[in-house]
């Protein structure tokens, strides 16, 4: 007798594979199949030996040894990513929890019951002390997913399980280009500060000598007090980018989670000029649909679009079990014998006859999520191609200004040497020497920011190719 309604009930679980759910379809991607042209038309061209950025692991990408070990410092350390990872953690529980309700809870129970009936109320007017016992395992409350609301609903919970994992993705991507950017700013301002140095060292031996000018009645008291404003200029430069180099440092720190070994920091920028890779960006349909942004936003798509199927089911009946298997007796000797046996079976079934419209606006709520959803990931494909675009367009002129950059201080250089030349032979004033040192100057601070923005294109693209995440 105890197998009819195990067989109906394994029948009917069976049968509960339905999904109301619409068909998944991949919104098509609103930008172009390809990159925009203009200036870094060129620098787009892919070779066909190079692979593209975004399948290039960090640790091939930054060639620097110091960097790479203060990127997996920062893989190990930093407190952002640690929550993406424990967020993940969560989600996946979450999704276990939920996929357990396709299945039945089955618990085992025994106990004792002890009671006293009362004299007035026994048969014959004495009352005394009864004792039963009782063993079994049942089912409770078990949901018959017969047009899919708990598949739904599971389906739900991996979709955002898996959202966080590309989040985890997007976290770690967006943490290894930190590290570069903070690597290389620091090394920039390094030698800033350097350059600072040694034109005030400069600046201090040409006041020394304008002032032996001036003692000598050569040089004019206006002669000499343009040199001081030149060593009291690289004065504060120095003490600008000591501030700054102090707050490279907190700021690197943060980043990477942890005291940085001081063998780690950088000396300069110029000694990182080949810190990154160069390679290919690839085709915008196999990039962007790649990067974990996107697929994270994808993911939540699939989400809402598992929760409308959750809502239609609920228009529809809902039927739950409860049955239980086991065996009773009034003495524990006598549990287990075959006349002992006792079971139950219950299904029940609710159905919605007026809930006041809650089912079809909770439909209208999941469908509209659905479609905010749909808007949303479409917005994640186009900011990601802006992004791209922009990183490219930088690409395809950054050298060029390297290269215009290096030969404004070649000349400017060339320029202070001659200045320097003809005041001394007293054909100049010190007023054209001090012009040419501070152009050169100029020229020299201009050449490692531009220096430092070559480095930090080629960083911001791999990360926008989505890059990091091996």
């Amino acid at each position: 007798m105890t197998v009819k309604p195990l067989a109906a009930t394994l029948f009917l679980f069976l049968a509960g594979c339905a999904s109301m759910a619409p068909k998944y379809s991949q919104p098509a991607a609103p930008v172009p199949a390809a990159w925009p042209a203009g200036p870094s038309s060129q620098a787009t061209q892919p070779a066909a030996q190079q692979k593209p950025l975004a399948e290039i692991p960090w640790q091939e990408f930054f060639v620097e040894p110091q960097l790479q070990k203060l990127i997996a410092l920062s893989l190990d350390n930093n407190r952002d990513l640690r929550v993406a990872v424990l967020n993940m953690d969560r989600f996946r529980a979450l999704y276990q929890i939920q996929r357990a309700d396709l299945f039945p809870s089955v618990t085992g129970d025994g106990g004792l019951a002890v009671k006293r009936t009362a004299d007035d109320l026994s048969q014959g007017g004495r009352g005394g002390v009864s004792h039963s016992y009782d063993v079994g395992v049942g089912i409770s409350s078990y949901e018959l997913d017969l047009f899919g609301r708990v598949r739904s609903l599971k389906d739900q919970a991996l979709d955002q399980y898996l959202a966080t994992e590309q989040a985890r993705r997007s976290v770690q991507i967006t943490l290894v280009s930190q590290v570069a950017t903070a690597y290389l700013t620091l090394g920039s301002d390094l030698e800033r500060l350097q350059l600072a140095k040694d034109t005030l060292a400069n600046q201090q031996e040409s006041y020394r000598l304008s002032k032996s000018r001036f003692e000598a009645g050569v040089a004019s008291a206006l002669d000499l007090q343009q040199a001081q404003t030149s060593v009291d200029s690289a004065r504060v430069d120095i003490a600008r980018f000591t501030t700054q180099v102090a707050q490279d440092l907190n700021a690197l720190t943060l980043v990477v989670g942890s005291d940085v070994p001081q063998d780690l920091l950088p000396k300069s920028l110029t000694e990182n000029l080949t810190a990154v890779k160069d390679a290919a960006p690839g085709l915008p349909s196999d990039v962007l649909l790649a990067r974990p942004d996107i697929l994270q936003a994808e993911y939540n798509l699939k989400g809402a679009n598992a929760n409308i199927g959750a809502a239609r089911a609920a228009f529809f009946p809902r039927i739950t079990l409860t049955t239980s298997v086991g065996f009773g007796s009034d003495q524990l000797t006598g549990l287990f014998k075959g006349g002992n046996l006792a079971w139950n079976f219950a299904p029940r079934i609710s159905v919605p006859i007026f809930e006041g419209g809650r089912n079809k606006a909770n439909l209208d709520v999941a469908t509209v999520d659905r479609d905010i959803a749909v808007a949303q990931y479409e917005k994640a494909i186009q900011s990601a191609f802006r992004e791209v675009a922009d990183s490219l367009a930088q690409r395809g002129t950054i050298d060029e200004q390297v290269a215009a950059q290096q030969s404004l201080t070649g000349a400017t250089s060339e320029t202070y040497r001659l200045s320097q030349a003809r005041y001394q032979t007293g054909v100049d004033s010190y007023l054209n020497v001090l012009d040419a040192q501070r152009s050169l100057y100029a020229a020299q601070q201009g050449l490692i920011t531009t220096r430092l923005a070559r480095l930090n294109s080629m960083v911001t693209l791999y990360k926008v190719l989505g890059g990091g995440s091996k």
